[in-house]
């Protein structure tokens, strides 16, 4: 079948016609950003950038190409990106006390998935948790594992501890022997077994990987387990959760096979990227300069935010999953709302009074679309000067909305007036400036 050509070109439009469409973009952005400036941010995933790093972002690195590793180009001009990508690798190397990085990746994801092409053949069998026991999506099989073509055996998952069930995975793993095992979760609550695990990987002649996307922070702050120094070989993240850093991603190893690192960094390009976002590797090399400097005050505060916050919800009537666990040793905490409504209503219930959550499947959920969970996370009001006081009055408008009948536009009210003294950054350098300053994005001068 042949198609005809349409008769009106799509870029036949008036500029008057397209000035338009950029004011409403421009105008919901401006919308965006004041909502966030309004409202308490909980998602465990998100961070603030600080404005050192932002400023990278919007620098001429963003229209640049460079392709390769320092100093082994494909194209000209890239002297200076050279030297900032030796500044963030050594910064990387430093702060997780490694021997080898690579920032090339531009996600968390698709540093996952040049460990797979280094380090996993297709038809493979790979360890990990499934996703109803906390894993992310790239570990199942319509995500990167699938991409890959390898095959997932489950560890075994104590769901009343949230942790791994350390001798029926030993038996597991002996039985299946998997060449690669993967320990990462996105409902990430508490560290895993490693040490424990170490002398049946050894047995089986498995290597140890690692996604710290959630933890990364916390890991280079010092205030969680340090797997690269536990057992595991490699480790992979994305850069802008605990670590608050860009929109990025990174891959880490404690090795002395070269061969291996041939072959990550081969993964890495001409694997899964061409050119890497150099804007965003710039401000990556920033954020980790920052928590060197600032990252284990934060992180340790981060993680009692958390563990205060599950101590207030549960006054307050929420079952909050590992009470008698201290409920967390991250940032994280998941409540399970059923009788609030479950996950999805409930998530919805908060976000229109101002507290922005997201629905989480929890053990023994059946459908992602509706869990009895939420998933809450305090990396980012920690990043804007929050401590235990504060928690604990976010613990009271969960009970408002969600117990005593308040209206959403009560709370949010509410919300607006605790976040209203919440507004600038900490743990930066450029501290105390505004968290979410924007552009008068209508009718500024370039109106």
């Amino acid at each position: 079948m042949t198609l005809s050509p349409s008769s009106t070109w799509a870029t036949q439009a008036s500029p008057e016609e397209m000035r338009a469409s950029v004011e409403r973009v421009r105008k919901a952005t401006k919308v965006h950003s004041k909502f966030f400036e309004d409202s308490i941010p909980l998602i465990a995933s998100e961070n603030l950038l600080s404005p050192y790093a932002k400023e990278l972002l919007i620098s001429d690195l963003h229209s640049r190409y460079a392709e390769g590793l320092p100093g082994e180009r494909y194209y000209e001009g890239n002297a200076w990106v050279d030297e900032i990508e030796n500044e963030c690798l050594a910064l990387a190397r430093r702060l997780f006390r490694c021997n080898f990085a690579d920032v090339r990746p531009i996600s968390g994801t698709v540093a996952n998935m040049a460990v797979l092409k280094a380090m996993a053949d297709p038809g493979s069998t790979i360890g990990s948790c499934r996703l109803a026991d906390g894993a992310h999506i790239s570990s199942a099989s319509f995500g990167a594992f699938g991409l890959r073509g390898v095959k997932p055996v489950h560890y075994a998952f104590d769901t009343s501890k949230m942790q791994l069930d350390v001798d029926a995975t030993k038996r597991i793993l002996l039985q299946e022997r998997p060449k690669l095992c993967l320990f990462g979760l996105s409902l990430f609550l508490f560290p895993f077994p490693l040490r424990e695990l170490q002398e049946t990987l050894k047995e089986i002649g498995a290597l140890g990987w690692y996604d710290g996307a959630h933890v990364l922070g916390l890991i280079g702050g010092g205030q969680f387990q340090d797997p690269l120094h536990e057992g595991c070989t490699v480790l992979s993240a994305s850069t802008h959760k605990t670590l608050p850093g860009p929109q990025h991603g990174i891959v880490l190893g404690e090795t002395s096979d070269a061969d291996l690192v041939r072959k990550l960094q081969s993964a890495c390009f001409p694997g899964v990227t061409s050119n890497h976002h150099l804007n965003a590797m710039a401000a990556l090399a920033v954020s980790l300069a920052e928590h060197l400097a600032f990252g284990e005050e934060y992180a340790r505060q981060v993680v009692a935010n958390a563990r205060a916050l599950g101590q207030a919800l549960t006054e307050h009537g929420f079952e909050v999953l590992c009470a008698d666990q201290g409920f967390t040793r991250s940032h994280t905490i998941a409540v399970r709302v059923e009788k609030e409504g479950g996950g999805e209503d409930g998530s919805k219930k908060l976000v229109a009074a101002g507290i922005v959550t997201n629905k989480n499947l929890l053990p023994g959920d059946k459908s992602p679309k509706h869990p009895q969970g939420i998933r809450l996370g305090t990396p980012e009001v920690t990043r804007l000067g929050m401590k235990e006081k504060e928690m604990a009055r976010i613990a009271e408008l969960f009970d408002l909305l969600l117990h005593r009948g308040k209206s959403p536009q009560e709370v949010a009210l509410a919300a607006k007036e605790l976040k209203r003294g919440f507004t600038t950054l900490q743990y930066c350098f450029g501290a105390g400036e505004a968290a979410y300053r924007y552009y008068d994005l209508v009718g500024d001068s370039r109106a």
